[in-house]
Parts: structure tokens; sequence; C-alpha cells
């Protein structure tokens, strides 16, 4: 059996998820500490309306391992991201959603990250997406397959990166691509990406927010971006 060896940092993303966060919040740390030799929760709260911002103040008001990192207005994925990677210290850095749908049980069996690699989940069950999100979630393979050049099942989902890594990386992206940046260059510095099956738990509470219109647009926008972003990059690391 595997002995913890390394630090965790795992952000939680939270955007209007009362019903779940202070349960999530519980699962993580109660998970860190079976994987983890030191742990931190950042806690992003993306503007939500209802009280989450209230329950994640008053958990890390009385737990000191707990960073509340409150956006007060709604920004989405992409600077939320931003925020969560760069508030977060230690070794081995990894988001989760506040809703619950990632079982964190899939973390333990990789509690030890080989250096330069990044772990990725992909989720199998996506019954409950409607036409719309699975047509923009092929679109989104397909933009990162064609145009810069990643193979991945689900470049949107949890990960697991080297902080050392991450902190490396000057990144350009600000919406949820972002993510689709950071894999990508850190494949140019030589990380290699082992992929596993991630279950796709049900809700327990709240509205699914990864097809908004508001997601949608910012990542669009940024496409074009990306892809010129990616041809900067590539011809830095190759001078």
């Amino acid at each position: 059996m595997s002995v913890p060896q390394q630090s965790w940092s795992i952000v939680v993303l939270c955007y209007n998820e009362a019903a779940t966060i202070k349960k999530v919040i519980a699962k993580v740390e109660a998970t860190l500490k079976q994987i983890a030799v030191d742990y931190e929760i950042v806690v992003v709260n993306d503007g939500s309306k209802d009280d989450s911002a209230k329950i994640v103040s008053g958990i890390a008001a009385h737990n000191p391992r707990v960073k509340f990192i409150n956006q007060v207005h709604n920004m989405g994925i992409g600077p939320s991201l931003h925020n969560g990677y760069s508030n977060a210290s230690l070794e081995n850095v990894c988001f989760v959603p506040g809703d619950g749908q990632f079982d964190l049980d899939e973390l333990v069996p990789h509690m030890n990250v080989n250096p330069k690699e990044i772990i990725s989940f992909y989720r199998v069950e996506n019954t409950s997406y409607s036409l719309f999100r699975n047509i923009l979630s092929l679109a989104n393979r397909m933009v990162n397959k064609v145009l810069i050049g990643i193979n991945m099942h689900d470049v949107n989902w949890v990960k697991i990166y080297k902080n050392e890594g991450l902190k490396s990386l000057d990144l350009r992206i600000k919406s949820s691509l972002v993510e689709s940046e950071i894999c990508a260059k850190l494949l140019l510095e030589g990380y290699t990406i082992k992929e596993y099956k991630s279950k796709y738990l049900d809700r327990e509470g709240g509205k699914s927010k990864g097809a908004s219109l508001k997601i949608v647009v910012q990542a669009a926008k940024e496409v074009l971006k990306l892809v010129k972003e990616m041809q900067r990059y590539r011809q830095k690391s190759s001078k």
C-alpha cells in the first residue's frame, strides 16, 4: 500500500453551491488526510448569490487549512481557476467542483505523482448532459486536437498538476480554455499525461453552469488567441 510522501493543494470552485459546499469541503479534507503529508484547501467563491460565501467563510474562520478566495462578482471558470492556482502553495495541485460530482476517492491511488506528470480524469457517465452540452464537449476536443495539438478525452475535468510546472507558465488565456493552455504548454515542457476514467456523480443540489452562455462566449472569443499563444510558445521553446 502506498504511503503519502507529497503535499497537496486542492482548489474547490464554488458558484451557488450552498446545498453541497460544506459536504464537499469535509470530503476534500478527509481525502487529503489519507493522501498528503501536508495540505491546504483553497475555496474560490465566484460571486455566488446564495449562502455559499457565508458557509465557506464560516468554515475558514475555524479551519486554518482552508483558504477562502471570495470573488464578489461572478467572473467565470477561467478567472476562478487562475485565482485558485495562483493561491495554491503546495506540491500537487488539483481543482474539484463544489457541486460534489467528482468522486474524491479517485485521488487516493495517485497520492504520489511522478515528476513532470499530469494525472487527468475523464468523465464516462455523461447521460445527464444535454445534446448542446455534448456538442460543446466534442467541439472542445476538436479544437484541442486539431488547432493546438493535444489529444485528451476531457481537458476540462479534474486534473493533478505539479505546482512547480504551473508556476513556471506565463498563462495568457482568461477563459475556461486556460486548461487547454496549461496542458499544451506542459507537454512542450516535457510533461506526460496519464488519463483515468472517472465517475460522474449525480448532483445533490444546484444547477450545472458548465454550458452557460457566458462561459461558452468567453471560450469562443479566446480560441484564436489560444492558437496564436501556442504558436508563440512553441517558437520560444524551440530556441
